[in-house]
């Protein structure tokens, strides 16, 4: 039972007791020659208190490599990572290559556990999609020359390279030319653990209502239609004109059925914009103005880097992909 409980000890959980970064101790496991001697004796000090067994990360770039690709996001449940998943896996095909998920249910640590397992499990590569990870979490891959394609998570290094999504400029353009045209007052919803993305977004939304002198709402929601549903049907109760920027397009749907139900007129009462646009927004009635990006490309072109980035042939290590704004029937502008 002991040893089953010091196996669960993660190298998260060494650096923090340490007080040193994540890639001063893989650096100190790997016995190199760039740490001071004090750094390296007191990680060795906590690892042997911890209990921590560094062994299968130690020896995680044995010379007998796999064809394994690891993939780590925070959910496969949502439309827009899915089709990211089935770029990758095209590509995969095309490659001989295995794909291996890894899923992280909006925590640090159970992101930092998935980093280990990758690199225990001696992936060729690893395409990253989590907004719980920072900057020198990815780089713990690096400490491993383990190469690394990180999506939506702005890093460069010798091993990592990343795609970017740019919102906040296209964002930002929509809600002038909006102040412009139109007169309702719009409310933000914000989503809890939605991720760094969402966040980015909603502070362009603030900012950009506050130099124009705007009135704006934000109000809490849950990431579930039937919440969400049930909130506005309250809601819109009270007859009101309200311009609604959801997460994704279930989530603007669902404020479009409650509108509806409430005997509102869509756009003329409520608008609703989704920030993520899937299929979905061209199948629901009436149809969902969205932001769009095509995230199965994202997938394919993510996993090509990757490639590159295996075989030392990749040289631009940073990629950008605009989000583009798709008018249909929930707005009227």
């Amino acid at each position: 039972m002991g040893g089953d409980f010091k196996d669960r000890v993660t190298i998260y959980e060494v650096a923090k007791a340490a007080g040193v970064s994540l890639a001063t101790v893989s650096r100190v496991i790997n016995d190199t020659d760039s740490v001071k001697e004090e750094t390296r004796n007191k990680v060795l000090s906590v690892i042997k208190k911890l209990g921590y067994k560094p062994s299968g990360l130690a020896q995680a770039l044995a010379t007998n490599k796999s064809t394994n690709i690891g993939v780590i996001i925070p959910s496969a449940n949502y439309v827009y990572i899915s089709n990211m998943l089935t770029g990758i896996c095209e590509v995969c095909k095309e490659n001989n290559f295995t794909v291996t998920l890894y899923t992280t249910s909006h925590s640090r640590l159970d992101a930092i556990n998935s980093i280990e397992k990758a690199i225990k499990s001696h992936a060729d590569g690893v395409i990253v999609f989590d907004d719980e990870l920072n900057e020198e979490d990815i780089e713990m891959f690096n400490s491993y020359a383990v190469p690394v394609v990180a999506v939506n998570n702005r890093i460069v290094a010798s091993k990592i390279a990343c795609i970017n999504f740019g919102y906040e400029h296209i964002f930002k353009r929509a809600l002038k030319d909006f102040f412009v045209k139109g007169n309702k007052k719009m409310t933000f919803l914000h989503v809890h653990n939605a991720g760094r993305l969402l966040s980015r977004i909603e502070n362009a939304f603030i900012q950009t209502h506050l130099e124009n002198d705007r009135e704006y709402d934000i109000i809490n929601c849950d990431d579930s239609y039937q919440r969400t549903y049930l909130d506005f049907k309250e809601r819109f109760k009270k007859k009101r004109k309200e311009y609604v920027i959801a997460y994704r397009d279930s989530i603007a749907a669902a404020v479009l059925n409650a509108a509806h139900d409430a005997g509102l007129s869509i756009p003329e009462d409520i608008e609703v914009l989704s920030l993520i646009g899937t299929k979905y927004s061209s199948i629901i009635r009436p149809t969902i103005s969205n932001f769009y990006i095509d995230m199965q490309e994202v997938g394919r072109r993510a996993m090509y880097m990757l490639s590159d980035l295996i075989n030392n042939t990749l040289f631009e290590k940073e990629y950008r992909i605009e989000a583009i704004y798709v008018k249909k029937d929930s707005t009227r502008f």
